[in-house]
This record gives C-alpha cells, structure tokens and sequence, in this order.
C-alpha cells in the first residue's frame, strides 16, 4: 500500500490546502465549528463555496463564528445547528433534521484529558464525547452521505492515541484506576480505528474515511490541562492545524483513499515503539481486527 505524499507540510495552512479547489453545491459538516481549529476548517471548507454547518452545543458562538466566516469568505451558505455528541436525543434530532445529500463530515468536535466523568449510561466521558457520539452521527447520517456517491468522513484524531489503545475489557474505566490521559488516548485510538472501519464497511456506498493529527495548537482544548508543553517552535496556529483536516476533506489526492491516518498534511508511517515527539501512528491504532471489535461493541453500547 503505497504511502500517500503531498506537496503540503506542517507549516501549510488551511487557506492553502483549498486554494483552487470548487466545491460549490457540496454540502459539509462540521461539529465543534465555532471553537479552535474547528473554526478555521469550516472557513477553509467555506472558501471552497460549499455549503457549511456548524455543529455546535454552543449555538450562540456558532452564530457569532458563523458570522464572521461570511464576513471573511463572502460565503452567506453557512448554518449553526445543536448538537451534543453526549447526549443521545441530541444526535437523533440533528440526524432526524438532515434531509439533504452531505458530501464532507468533519467529526473535529473534542476534549481532553478530563476530571473523572461519566455519561447516564456509565460511558466514560472522553471515550463518548471523541468517538461514540461521532459514531453515532455518523451512522445517522450514512444514507445522507451515500447519497453523494463519494463522499468523505474526516475523523480527527491525535498523536495522543500513542499513549493507549482502547482497553476492550475495560473502556469505561469500571476497573482500572481513572486517568485522563489514558482516557483521552484511548478516545483518539478509537477515532482512527473508526475509519479504518467505515473503509472497510462503506467504500461500496461511496463513503471513504481517514484520521489525522492535526498538531499542537494552543485553544480551549487544553482548559483542563493549562498550557500547552509543546515547544514553541513546533506548534501551530489554528490555520495550519486545520490544514490536515481540511487536506482529508477536499484533496482530489484523497479521491478513494480510506483507512488512514495522516499528520503534517501527509499519511503517517506505522511505527513499532512511541516517538519522543510521537511521530507516526501506532500498528493497534489500524488494525483491522481491533477496528471491528470496536465497530461491534460501539453497536452493542447503542442497543443494549
């Protein structure tokens, strides 16, 4: 399987990943739009002429970011819709909502490295939050993305899944003393094993998906931790830290490709021990046995 290259890096911006590209009539969504580098995916997906909406818990600061994006694009096709990925009647009402052909999902919404929580159902709070309200959205709205006939899930993970893969006998944490960050890496395994899975699940529907680390970005994502440890000179703005995502969500490169993991705009090399700078993707992260096992038992967590 050949590695996929681009002409584009980690100093390469979200603005420069789309310019050139014509998206006008394609519809995209994003959850967690309005804050981090969620923002500047949805202007760069804007810039393109598609049609945006911001998945958002926060609608206010969906409208406000809404707002400016038109101002700053001239795209008036932007739209603010609620949703939170914990809660299940939310997803439900956004799905039910949906009754339109959906060309791009940016699963980009997150948290990290949280105070003990749980969900109603006992799930632990980062594991629902990154992965399985994103797989459940995603599975609502699969018929909308058939539609399409080649459409793209964008499912942003990070080189945090280096510090775990997801703890099948104990996912929720119901035995293992809590910590965050084994939590949050776990969640982020899990958010590339998901593509891995819609790759082998729904390429005969169209539907391609790839993960990626989209790099150290200073934002709220950080607000339980303070801040951020990575050294200056390899961090990111927010512009270049949505370029991956944005690269995933429109490149022509990416035409039929699935079941990857990319960071720095590029695919990642598997890699057989953790990096110090945590470089590359872990081999569980892509396995496709550990990718079906999740797939059944997210099935099994939504029916039981």
């Amino acid at each position: 399987m050949t590695q996929i290259k681009t002409p584009f890096g980690r100093h390469s911006t979200a603005t420069e990943v789309v310019t050139g590209i014509d998206l006008f009539g394609k519809r995209a969504i994003v959850t967690g739009g309005a804050s981090g580098i969620g923002i500047e995916t949805s202007r760069a997906l804007a810039l393109t002429g598609a049609e945006v909406t911001l998945a958002v818990r926060n609608v206010d600061a969906g409208k406000q970011t809404a707002t400016n994006i038109t101002a700053t694009t001239g795209n008036r096709n932007i739209h603010v819709a609620p949703l939170d990925l914990t809660d299940r009647a939310s997803i439900s009402t956004f799905v039910a909502a949906w009754d339109k052909p959906l060309h791009i999902l940016v699963n980009n919404a997150g948290v990290m490295a949280l105070p003990e929580q749980h969900t109603p159902e006992g799930w632990e709070m980062q594991f629902a939050t990154n992965y399985l309200g994103h797989f459940a959205l995603a599975l609502g709205l699969h018929d909308a993305l058939k539609a399409d006939g080649a459409a793209r899930i964008v499912s942003v993970s990070s080189s945090g899944h280096m510090l775990s893969p997801v703890v099948f006998d104990d996912i929720h944490f119901a035995f293992r003393r809590y910590d965050p960050w084994l939590a949050y890496g776990q969640s982020k395994t899990a958010n590339i094993l998901f593509a891995v899975g819609v790759a082998k699940r729904w390429f005969r529907d169209g539907i391609t998906a790839n993960a990626l680390m989209p790099g150290a970005i200073e934002t709220n994502l950080q607000r339980y931790v303070g801040s951020i440890q990575t050294p200056a000179e390899l961090r990111k703005t927010p512009q270049q830290g949505a370029a991956t995502s944005v690269l995933l969500a429109t490149s022509p490169l990416l035409d039929g490709i699935g079941g990857r993991y990319f960071e720095d705009c590029n695919e990642a090399a598997i890699v057989t021990k953790r990096a110090e700078d945590y470089s590359g993707v872990a081999p569980y992260a892509i396995d496709p046995d550990n990718a079906d096992r999740l797939w059944d038992e997210s099935l099994r967590l939504f029916h039981q």
